[in-house]
């Protein structure tokens, strides 16, 4: 029997559930080899944005079963809200049972102070182009998918894998530039409010370094993404590390038994039957 990895705090951000470049298989076999006290669910997760009922496979249904059975145990799952999963900022400040729904988070750790958000509301593409924004959504949808195809025909050749939009971020300038700005803005902002680690998404650049100005220092954490880097953010022993899914040499977890051999229609009952003495207790 395969052990689970005690965390305190697991984040994932930017699955994009729905579409069609979602890692939700290697994300299920993560989020089956771990046994963390919350779990943060730092925005992106569902893509309302290119939601359609043409493709919603059964793999991204067991993601939000997988979710759901960890609030169901005892584990607290806080989802913080993104661009495009904005729709559930209606909800924000909403709990039922062990789920709370909110647009940012300030936790103490040990200590310290940690500020976790997804990270749009810095992104001027977003706050004054949407149309635009989405546009690019679908395209980058597209590049995914070709890039899929790309990695397919290298690994059959024997060759190491190739992320084509990872190579046109970081040859753009202007994308090199945005991404600079976006994390100076950021860490300025935590250092000036007494932030001793800011944790956010967004830009699907994994990343964990310590940014120091003549205010004092921060700890940045971007959680990455799972439709092209496969990572999340654990933290445990009062210590921050990047799990990265590629270069995990664990033995992989498969799904839980309890699901493995759902039916769609019966994950589907599965995640929208909600505990009726929970939601009482948390209006």
């Amino acid at each position: 029997m395969k052990t689970k990895r005690k965390i305190e705090i697991a984040v994932i951000s930017d699955v994009h559930l729905g579409t069609y470049g979602c890692q939700a298989k290697a994300l299920l076999t993560y989020l089956n080899s771990i046994n963390p006290k919350k779990l943060i669910l730092n925005g992106d997760i569902v893509d309302i944005w290119q939601f359609s009922k043409r493709y919603f496979p059964k793999s991204h249904l067991k993601v939000i079963k997988k979710i759901m059975d960890f609030a169901a145990n005892g584990v607290e799952v806080v989802y913080i809200t993104g661009n495009h999963d904005e729709m559930l900022r209606k909800f924000s400040n909403t709990i039922i049972g062990n789920i709370s729904i909110v647009d940012k988070l300030v936790l103490p750790l040990d200590g310290k102070k940690a500020w976790f958000f997804h990270g749009d509301v810095f992104d001027i593409s977003i706050d004054k182009a949407k149309w635009l924004a989405k546009l690019g959504g679908y395209g980058y949808d597209v590049l995914i998918l070709l890039n899929r195809f790309t990695n397919w025909t290298l690994e059959k050749l024997g060759k190491e894998r190739y992320s084509l939009s990872k190579k046109i971020k970081d040859s753009v300038k202007g994308a090199v530039k945005f991404i600079a700005n976006y994390e100076k803005t950021i860490t300025d902002l935590a250092i000036e409010n007494g932030y001793d680690y800011v944790v956010c998404g967004h830009i699907h650049q994994p990343k964990m370094e310590i940014v120091e100005n003549k205010h004092g220092k921060t700890l940045y954490l971007n959680s990455g993404d799972w439709v092209e880097n496969y990572t999340a953010l654990e933290y445990q022993f009062k210590r921050w590390k990047i799990y990265n899914y590629t270069n995990d040499k664990l033995s992989p977890f498969f799904a839980d038994e309890d699901i493995k051999d759902l039916s769609m229609k019966d994950l589907i009952a599965a995640i929208t039957i909600v505990d009726k003495e929970q939601t009482k207790n948390s209006i």
